[in-house]
């Protein structure tokens, strides 16, 4: 079975019918945060989807170095190259 992550940390199996009994429990929905629609806004307005394709070396050097920075998403490592290579706050 593939590992279960949690915003990026492993689930054990301890804490999963730890959470569920949570959860048959009830929660307080005003104590929830709301809901958001869609995906997060990247940058200053709606983002672009720009396809592209990587050969093997360059995606396996993009997540090295996204890992040494603590960049959790290739996405984000993608972006954040590109705003560097285009000098983009």
């Amino acid at each position: 079975m593939s590992e279960r992550l949690i915003h990026g940390k492993p689930a054990t199996d301890e804490q999963i019918p730890a959470w569920a009994d949570e959860a048959e429990a009830g929660y307080d929905l005003s104590k929830l945060p709301k809901p958001r629609r869609g995906r997060p806004p990247v940058g200053d307005g709606p983002g672009a989807v720009v396809p592209v394709r990587l050969d093997a070396a360059t995606v396996a050097a993009l997540e090295a170095r996204a890992e040494a920075e603590g960049i959790t998403t290739r996405s984000e490592a993608i972006r954040a190259a590109v705003r560097e290579w285009a000098h983009v706050a």
